[in-house]
C-alpha cells in the first residue's frame, strides 16, 4: 500500500495537473491548443522519465563513479532508497573486509599451515606456515594447482584417492608433516599442515636414551651378576680371586650410581619445578675445591695452571659445582700423563668466564655439535676405559642454559680442547 501510495499517487496528480492544464488551454484558445498542451505535457512527463531513466543506467554501470541525483516526484524516493542501499552494502562490504582481515591475521598467527583451494585445487590462499611447510609462495603460485606444487607421491596419491577421512603423514623440505584435507562448501577445500619435526626428534631422542641408559647399566649389571654366580657356585674360591671378584663389583657398583646420579641430575635440570635458587658463591672456594679434586683424579701426572682472578657469583652453588667438575674430570681422563691442564675464572667484558683447557687426545669437528648430547661418545672405546657417564657435557649444557651462561668447545685432534662458560656480566658479585 505504501510503494502505491508513493509511486502511484504523484505520477496521477502530475497526469491531472496537465489535463487540468489542457482544459483550461483548450478552454482558452480552442480544441487543437487542448490536444497540443496534452501532448506537449505527456512528452515532458516522459523525457523526464526517460532522463532519470539514464541517470540510474549510468549509476548502476559506475555506482562509486556517478553520484545519484535529487529526482523529482517518485524518483526522490528511489533514489533516496537506492542511496540507503548503497551505503548499507559499503558498510556491509567494509566489515566484511575487516572481518577477512582479521580472519587472515588469525590464520597468519596459527602455528599449523593453511591451504585454501578449490574444488580442483587450484591455490586460492594460504598463510606463511604453509608456505614453509610446502615451499609454496603465495605471490607466484596463487590459481595453480597444488598438486603441481607440492611434487610428493604421497601427497598425490591422498589427494588422487580422496580418502581424507584419515591424515596423511608426509616428509616433504627436510620437514614431517601431518597433512589434513578439510572439505569447505561446495566449491572449497582446506589443506591443513602440522609440523611434527620437532616432536618426532624428542621422541626419537627420548628412545634412544632409554636404549642408551638400559646399555650403560647393562655391563656392570652384568659383570655383577656374573660374580655373584660365581661366588655362589663356587663357595670354596681363594681369598685372593675373591677379592678381585669384590673389587670389580665394587667398581662397577660406583659406576651404576654414577650414572643413575646423573641421570637424576639431569631429570632435575630440565624440570621447571626446580628454578634456579641464586645465592653467593664463593669463587674462590670453588676453585681451590676443583683444584684439589683435579690434583686427586690427576695424581701429579698432569702440570696445572691455575687462574683465579673472577669476582663472586650469583647462581646456584651446587650445580655450577657439578658443571665444573665435569669440565675438570674430562680435562683429566682424556689428557695422557705429562699433559698440561689449565683451569681459569677471569673476568671479561663480556662477564665472568670459567675456562678448562688441555693439551689431550683433542676431537674432531665433526664430533663438536653432538658433545652435549646425552650418552654420546667419540671413541666408545675411550669412554669406557675412562670410566665416563656419557653425560657429563649435557648435564653442562643444561647448568649453562639455567644461568644464562654460553658453552663454548674449541678442539683439536692430537693437539687439546678448551671448555669455556662464558657467564653474563649481571652475574658477578664485585
Amino acid at each position: 500500500m505504501s510503494s502505491l501510495i508513493v509511486f502511484w499517487v504523484p505520477a496521477l496528480i502530475r497526469m491531472v495537473i496537465v489535463l487540468i492544464g489542457a482544459i483550461v488551454v483548450g478552454y482558452l484558445w480552442g480544441s487543437f491548443w487542448f490536444a497540443t498542451t496534452i501532448c506537449v505535457g505527456l512528452i515532458i512527463l516522459i523525457g523526464l522519465q526517460l532522463h532519470y531513466l539514464y541517470r540510474l543506467s549510468l549509476w548502476l554501470d559506475k555506482p562509486e563513479s556517478c553520484k545519484l541525483p535529487d529526482g523529482w516526484g517518485a524518483w526522490t524516493e528511489i533514489f533516496s532508497r537506492l542511496y540507503r542501499m548503497r551505503r548499507e552494502d559499503e558498510k556491509n562490504q567494509l566489515e566484511l573486509s575487516e572481518w577477512l582481515t582479521r580472519f587472515r591475521q588469525a590464520m597468519t598467527l596459527l602455528p599449523d599451515g593453511v591451504v585454501i583451494m578449490d574444488d580442483v585445487l587450484f591455490l586460492e590462499w594460504c598463510n606463511p606456515v604453509a608456505e614453509q611447510h610446502l615451499g609454496l609462495d603465495m605471490t607466484r603460485d596463487k590459481g595453480m594447482r597444488v598438486t603441481n606444487l607440492v611434487r610428493s607421491p604421497e601427497f598425490m596419491d591422498y589427494i588422487i584417492l580422496g580418502r581424507f577421512e584419515q591424515p596423511l603423514v608426509i616428509s616433504h623440505r627436510n620437514r614431517k608433516l601431518i597433512a589434513h584435507i578439510i572439505q569447505f562448501e561446495n566449491r572449497r577445500q582446506i589443506l591443513v599442515t602440522h609440523d611434527i619435526t620437532e616432536s618426532e626428534r624428542i621422541d626419537m631422542m627420548r628412545r634412544d636414551f632409554i636404549a642408551n641408559a638400559s646399555h650403560e647399566l647393562r655391563t656392570p649389571l652384568t659383570v655383577i651378576n656374573g660374580f655373584l654366580e660365581i661366588s655362589s657356585m663356587q663357595p670354596d674360591l681363594d681369598v685372593k680371586t675373591r677379592t678381585a671378584h669384590l673389587k670389580l663389583m665394587t667398581e662397577q657398583g660406583h659406576r651404576m650410581q654414577s650414572l643413575v646420579d646423573d641421570m637424576l641430575t639431569l631429570t632435575r635440570l630440565e624440570s621447571v619445578d626446580f628454578p634456579v635458587r641464586p645465592e653467593h658463591i664463593n669463587m674462590t672456594a670453588l676453585m681451590e675445591q676443583l683444584v684439589a679434586d683435579m690434583n686427586g683424579l690427576s695424581m701429579g701426572k698432569h702440570p696445572l695452571t691455575f687462574i683465579n682472578e673472577g669476582p663472586d657469583l650469583m647462581g646456584s652453588m651446587d650445580e655450577l659445582r657439578s658443571a665444573f667438575s665435569n669440565l675438570v674430570s674430562n680435562a683429566v681422563r682424556y689428557t695422557p700423563a705429562g699433559g698440561n691442564i689449565t683451569i681459569s675464572w677471569t673476568n671479561t667484558e663480556a662477564g665472568p668466564k670459567f675456562m678448562v683447557k688441555d693439551s689431550g687426545i683433542g676431537i674432531g669437528s665433526e664430533h663438536l655439535f653432538r658433545l652435549t648430547e646425552r650418552f654420546y661418545r667419540v671413541d666408545k672405546s675411550r669412554s669406557r676405559e675412562t670410566q665416563g657417564t656419557g653425560l657429563g657435557l649435557a648435564i653442562v649444557k643444561h647448568v649453562a642454559l639455567r644461568h644464562k651462561a654460553q658453552l663454548t668447545i674449541d678442539s683439536t685432534p692430537d693437539v687439546g680442547s678448551t671448555f669455556a662458560l662464558q657467564f653474563p656480566i649481571e652475574a658477578a658479585i664485585l
